[in-house]
């Protein structure tokens, strides 16, 4: 191939590919996929049902989390020859929750040209029609264990965002204790096989989480909704924790004001969280 003719550049190119649906795929994916001398794709068996679809023979190679590091000399011989090569992943946009990272971080050590391709994504696509803020925080796939998942739900819920993760439905369903627990005052909305034949999207409260029926089957991008600031009323902190907290301010963190007032008491610590906010912004 006379790369010199080529309307694309040599480099790293990261395709976006359907995250469903075969008609979501880019005419710009299609072409830098026909030009690329080598793909990198998570499991060839897939990869090869997108590219026959779409008539394009070309070399692949299965690139995961387990061979990642394996396949990096020989993948950056191929870029420092000047060659095209296209990343992709089973579904959706490469290097996003999937393989891909190590290859980018060298290929910017080395300067090599790096291009998106932009195409589908779970991600974007369960926000646009969320109706929750466009600001989120995107989690990946959740930890297994239950201790980490635990403390990345405390962080999060203090945050003013949308809150976007992966999950399976069975590991949805035992983690609805943790998402009750932090996020109780919120909205949900549930998206499975998202442009999928058996697509299904599932609105509910937090609160009514449990009674919340959907299939066993199938991927899921779960979206919480952002925490609504309300006009902040600190009625129910009583008059001696207020002045302890005002004694407080300036010598703790928040973190650990929040902690002491609220030890033995039945007392909402965002309450006491938000009190303090309130100070520090009079100070």
């Amino acid at each position: 191939m006379n790369l010199n003719n080529n309307k694309f550049k040599p480099g790293l190119y990261c395709v976006g590919t359907p995250i469903g649906n075969m008609g979501d795929i880019s005419f710009r994916a299609i072409n830098i996929l026909q030009e690329s001398d080598l793909i990198l794709c998570e499991d060839t068996r897939v990869s090869k049902k997108i590219l026959q679809k779409f008539e394009i023979n070309k070399k692949l190679m299965s690139n995961h989390k387990f061979n990642e590091n394996k396949n990096l000399e020989k993948v950056m011989e191929t870029l420092k020859n000047n060659r095209i090569v296209s990343l992709i992943s089973d579904a959706g946009t490469p290097a996003l929750s999937d393989p891909g990272r190590i290859l980018v971080k060298e290929c910017i050590k080395n300067e090599i040209n790096i291009f998106p391709i932009p195409g589908a994504s779970a991600v974007s696509s369960a926000i646009s029609i969320s109706g929750f803020s466009d600001n989120f925080y995107f989690c990946g796939f959740l930890s297994e264990k239950q201790n980490e998942v635990k403390k990345l739900f405390k962080n999060l819920s203090l945050l003013e965002c949308s809150i976007v993760f992966f999950i399976s439905p069975n590991k949805l369903i035992k983690r609805i204790d943790d998402i009750k627990e932090f996020f109780s005052d919120r909205n949900i909305l549930i998206c499975r096989e998202i442009t999928k034949f058996h697509e299904e999207y599932i609105r509910s409260s937090v609160k009514e989480l449990s009674n919340v029926n959907f299939s066993r089957k199938g991927e899921i991008t779960v979206v919480i909704s952002e925490f609504k600031k309300e006009k902040l009323s600190f009625k129910e902190l009583e008059e001696s924790d207020k002045k302890k907290i005002n004694k407080l301010i300036k010598k703790m963190s928040i973190k650990d004001i929040v902690k002491k007032v609220s030890d033995g008491k039945k007392i909402s610590k965002k309450l006491i969280y938000n009190y303090c906010l309130n100070i520090k912004n009079e100070i």
